[in-house]
């Protein structure tokens, strides 16, 4: 929008970052610019440049006042937007993680091991693969440390020695 087109006492939409939002323009700012008022919030805010304004808008209410009811419309596309980012709740086979496969290989072994012997016997038998980390045997190790300090008796894993776990039920 061009400067010239800006007209004192009407509304527009103003741009901010990926949203709009109306304001109305109540006069020039004395160092370039204009001052608003945003309809949504009723605060006042300072716009510098014309290029943030979408062409006027007709004001739905007075400023300040709030709508009683919401359109269905709106209520719906709402809905729609709360949804649009959820996984899909088909009957995909999750993979287990590392702990689940830690527990599995701890079983069969019946031995304890370290946690860099859990992520290579993991991944050589495909239980569990990294994905990617530069540590996945300190990420374990942490895991593990966390189940038996926050579980107690209840944990799958008790400490058998320095580095090594083993399943607490054997």
């Amino acid at each position: 929008m061009k400067t010239t087109d800006i007209k004192i006492g009407s509304v527009y939409a103003l741009k901010v970052g990926r949203n709009t939002t109306p304001v109305r323009i109540m006069k020039a700012a004395e160092k370039g610019g204009w001052e608003a008022i945003g309809l949504a919030t009723n605060k006042p805010l300072t716009i510098k440049t014309a290029s943030r304004l979408i062409a006027p808008k007709t004001p739905t209410s007075p400023p300040g006042a709030k709508s009683a009811a919401k359109s269905s419309k709106s209520t719906s596309q709402a809905k729609q937007a709360n949804t649009a980012h959820r996984a899909p709740t088909s009957a995909k086979a999750k993979h287990a993680s590392a702990l689940d496969s830690a527990v599995r290989l701890l079983a069969e072994t019946k031995e304890p091991m370290t946690c860099r012997q859990l992520i290579e016997a993991m991944a050589a038998k495909g239980y569990w693969q990294s994905a990617g980390g530069k540590t996945p045997a300190n990420t374990l190790h942490a895991a593990i440390a966390k189940e038996i300090r926050t579980k107690g008796e209840a944990s799958r894993f008790r400490k058998v020695g320095r580095g090594q776990f083993a399943l607490h039920r054997a």
